[in-house]
């Protein structure tokens, strides 16, 4: 077996690398000293750069002007923008045209995947639910009218979604009284929708969405089996790969110090103590890579297995939630004082950790979710 990645992806990864590299983490106010936002909006110039490096359109389709490439080339870019936590909204976009491009109709792909791929349309995906704990296809509730071709007419609240005032659709899981969940692409600035401010502990600017009989145009709705679901597991693994990425950065930070600050006259690195803490933590990082990469893989190949992807997934998500912390924690505590430092950008870090744990959940709810898979599938 081949566990390496195609030069196809490999290009990608170097092409991120390329664009992030003058991207400094601390370029907007810091989180610790400011109320609200940490900035308006997304960094509009790195998005322009994403574009002119074609990596906004790396899963569509060559016809589309995209690269045609897989949720294990996101997750690869990913990876890299989270090292310098870039501020764009390159998850949730990319991951809502792949599911517009998969289950779409052919008018609404062709309106959105090229100009996305531009960078002229920014989508963004509901998904948190009304509270952040309960589904969030039951959040909204989606209702057609009488015709062929008539309108859905969508009620409801979603909470906590990333760069809704940015964003120029949201893309809304919704349920129906047949008990289906539809995709509706909702406009930003439209009759009966309303945003409400909320904030990450990133410091980033999150939106309630507030839906109140909102009409929607039968082409902006996607009405498929499975499509939520699909979307839902790119959007989790993605921000498993954001994890891994920002986990890795935090590791080497970490390295990097304790390899220069002395005590008693020795690196505090050769300290075992401090040795033995950065061991696990790379451990923790590694275990977190190999499990992104068979969801990754999973989602890509459509492959099948005794568990469905979302046993994969779920595994994923277990390690992401708990390693990200655990790496960032450490991190504070081998830093010492110099951690919390406004200067220094760990703390950014460790916030950005926190809201992708929070986005992830708690492992516990994973780890049953995983059981519930394993005993409903025999292994023998």
């Amino acid at each position: 077996m081949d566990f390496t990645f195609s030069e196809e992806q490999q290009a990608a990864a170097e092409a991120a690398r390329g664009v992030f590299a003058d991207v400094a983490p601390d370029a907007v106010p810091s989180p610790a000293l400011t109320t609200g936002a940490v900035a308006d909006e997304f960094d509009r110039a790195l998005w322009a750069r994403l574009a002119d490096a074609d990596l906004l359109s790396l899963l569509s389709a060559e016809e589309y002007g995209g690269a045609g490439l897989d949720a294990v080339a996101l997750c690869l870019v990913l990876r890299e923008s989270a090292k310098v936590l870039a501020r764009v909204p390159l998850l949730e976009s990319s991951a809502a045209l792949a599911a517009v491009q998969a289950y779409g109709g052919p008018e609404l792909r062709a309106e959105l995947l090229e100009r996305a791929g531009l960078g002229e349309v920014v989508l963004t995906v509901a998904a948190n639910g009304r509270t952040g704990h309960d589904p969030a296809e039951l959040a909204v509730t989606a209702r057609r009218e009488e015709g062929e071709g008539a309108d859905w007419i969508l009620d409801g609240v979603q909470t906590a979604v990333p760069w809704a005032y940015d964003a120029d659709y949201v893309v809304v899981p919704a349920h129906t009284a047949a008990d289906r969940t539809v995709l509706a692409l909702v406009p930003r600035v439209h009759d009966g929708v309303a945003l409400g401010e909320q904030f990450s502990t990133s410091g980033e600017r999150l939106g309630e969405l507030r839906l109140e009989s909102a009409r929607i145009a039968a082409r902006d709705v996607i009405d498929v089996e499975g499509a939520w679901e699909w979307l839902r597991d790119l959007l989790t693994t993605g921000t498993c790969a954001l994890a891994l990425g920002l986990g890795e950065r935090v590791l080497r930070m970490s390295s990097e110090y304790t390899s220069k600050r002395e005590q008693f006259g020795f690196p505090v690195a050769t300290f075992q103590a401090v040795a033995v803490q950065a061991a696990d933590r790379y451990i923790d990082l590694r275990a977190m890579e190999v499990t992104l990469w068979q969801a990754a893989w999973r989602i890509a190949a459509g492959a099948g297995g005794t568990l469905s992807v979302a046993g994969d997934v779920a595994v994923a998500k277990i390690w992401a939630s708990e390693g990200v912390r655990r790496v960032v924690q450490t991190a504070q505590h081998l830093h010492g004082g110099f951690g919390a430092d406004v200067d220094y950008p760990l703390h950014r870090y460790h916030a950005w950790a926190k809201h992708l744990e929070l986005s992830l959940g708690p492992a516990a709810a994973h780890e049953e979710a995983l059981g519930d898979l394993l005993a409903a599938h025999s292994l023998g």
